[in-house]
């Protein structure tokens, strides 16, 4: 009961922020509204100062002697670790799942456009931010809101911090763990508990050091991360030159004319399409969440407009580079309509028994009674596809025949075997979600010349999936600090590893469903504070660019 009354009001809250009516969602109008606004306003800043970013981020301007805990190239690195990850791998897997191949287009409209409000949000974070007593620097949104539009705007920097701790726990955290934990046990058949116990014991000692030590780690794990997820995905692409052109058509043409998808995967309507391919885009690239500007405010620069340029390179390699060859694999490859075979997970949310009636002699209300692999009294699902048949070996050369338990006869309840049943796994033709699906797109795109694709993409997902932790403990921590000082940061790490692995072990329906009404919860009051510092902004833009005569 307890967990049903949880359920509703998650999903309440989810559709209060994401629903997909008839009408834009509010965050949908204020995330594009303020996208085009300050691109408008900046004068297209992601166009034409894109190539000084590039050589701010070689080190070009580098001092030493700047305020800042770190250089702009580990700045960099800390807020990519934190974006170019789960979002690229499972993000695009999922807004594929629901939205169908258009969501993508709608993920390069928030890129393109975030692009100026990394901008943005990120010379505020510089400009507004403060030193520490033991020398150390803490910016973001809750700074520049309060610092910069006074102290009647507190309760806004407040709620925007608050946000940002709950978000950390869970965008940033829990989601990645279970990404990790469901494509380790859809590869290994590790159980999810133990996969958690490892990231979270990592993700553990690295967050101990601090700032430094995290943008130690992640400058040295993300390019090899994004090298190594990258030359995949370009091996595939290049396999199937041909076919890259004509998917971008088919991605362009689907985002105004939908794709329903077999299986019912994709809903064929453009307000789902969008919708799902801004929040996913948003999750990817964070551009007006108000994450990235607390990594980058730690930069070692007393120019806040050059973070700013750095900034703004985030969503040009996280969307529009990495997300769009990950979409492509997935839509060549021709996973995302097609079911897969696979061990079938139960005891996972994600998998449900769906009980018609009591069947034969020894009618149970909470058995779902299987002979010669098709369900006789109900159905069993996975992401609410049903499967057809089941089956007793990975070969699928033995069909199942025993039955399968929920608690009651309501349906939707959690699957998992009876006691008396000898076997404790099953296997069938199932649809595939998330990081997994993308897998399947690798091991298939692959197969001609390495086999065993899907491995690369654990290995990404495993060092995607703990980089970010890493990386999102950072902006929590700085959260919690603005909120109640420097006591209470060892109180949050401690939840944090904790809440590392409870995400682990739940569903991932309904660990994103969660990460996303805090994505929502920390966007909002940002996108407000920006639209009121648009001026701070464009006249810190005007000085800098003109005193560097470029």
């Amino acid at each position: 009961m307890l967990m049903e009354l949880f359920e509703s009001i998650v999903n309440t809250l989810n559709d209060l922020i994401w629903a997909t009516p008839s009408f834009f969602p509010f965050i949908i109008v204020l995330l594009l509204g303020y996208g085009i606004f300050i691109t408008i306003r900046l004068g297209f800043v992601q166009v034409r100062r894109f190539t000084h970013g590039l050589r701010v981020v070689t080190g070009y301007y580098d001092d030493p002697n700047d305020d800042g805990d770190v250089n702009h190239f580990q700045a960099l690195s800390t807020a990519l670790s934190a974006t170019v990850g789960i979002g690229n791998i499972a993000g695009v897997a999922l807004a594929i799942h629901y939205g169908g191949p258009g969501a993508l287009f709608w993920m390069w409209v928030t890129a393109i456009l975030g692009m100026a409000v990394k901008y943005s949000e990120c010379t505020l974070a510089v400009h507004f931010r403060v030193k520490n007593k033991d020398g150390t620097v803490s910016g973001g949104p809750m700074y520049y809101i309060e610092r910069g539009l006074g102290a009647r705007w507190k309760w806004l920097a407040v709620t925007f911090a608050v946000a940002a701790v709950i978000c950390s726990f869970l965008t940033g955290n829990a989601v990645q763990a279970n990404s990790v934990a469901d494509t380790v046990n859809t590869i290994f058949n590790i159980p999810y508990a133990i996969t958690g116990l490892i990231t979270a014991s990592i993700v553990a000692v690295v967050i101990i050091g601090g700032i430094k030590r995290i943008g130690a780690v992640t400058a040295r794990l993300t390019p090899l991360m994004a090298i190594l997820y990258v030359l995949g995905a370009l091996v595939i692409l290049l396999m199937n030159y041909e076919q890259v052109i004509p998917t971008l058509g088919f991605i362009v043409s689907s985002a105004f004319s939908p794709e329903a998808g077999a299986y019912g995967i994709g809903s064929g309507a453009i307000m789902t399409t969008l919708v799902w391919g801004i929040r996913r885009g948003l999750f990817s690239n964070e551009a007006g969440q108000g994450s990235a500007p607390i990594a980058h405010a730690a930069a070692k620069t007393d120019e806040p407009v050059r973070e700013g340029v750095v900034a703004l390179l985030e969503p040009f390699i996280d969307t529009l580079l990495i997300c769009t060859m990950t979409g492509l694999v997935i839509i060549i490859t021709g996973v995302w309509d097609s079911k897969h075979p696979s061990t079938i997970s139960l005891n996972s949310a994600d998998t449900v028994v769906m009980i018609a009636d009591p069947f034969g002699e020894d009618a149970d209300d909470s058995s779902l009674f299987v002979i010669d692999g098709i369900p006789q009294n109900g159905q069993l699902t996975r992401f609410g596809v049903s499967i057809d048949t089941i089956f007793a070996n990975v070969e699928q050369t033995e069909v199942f025949n025993g039955r399968i338990s929920g608690p009651s006869l309501r349906e939707g309840q959690v699957a998992f075997f009876d006691s008396g049943n000898q076997t404790r796994e099953i296997f069938g033709n199932v649809i595939e979600n998330g990081a997994s699906l993308t897998s399947y797109a690798f091991d298939k795109g692959l197969a001609p010349i390495i086999p065993g694709g899907r491995f690369l993409v654990t290995i990404c997902v495993i060092l995607f999936g703990i980089s970010t932790s890493i990386s999102w403990s950072y902006y929590g921590e700085r959260s919690i600090h603005y909120l109640f000082g420097d006591k209470s940061v060892l109180y949050y790490r401690i939840v944090y590893v904790i809440m590392h692995f409870v995400g682990a072990i739940l569903s991932l329906t309904m660990v994103w469903a969660i990460g996303d009404i805090a994505l929502g919860a920390m966007t909002i009051p940002n996108i407000i504070g920006l639209f009121f510092l648009s001026g701070i902004v464009a006249k810190l833009g005007t000085d800098y660019f003109k005193r560097m005569k470029i």
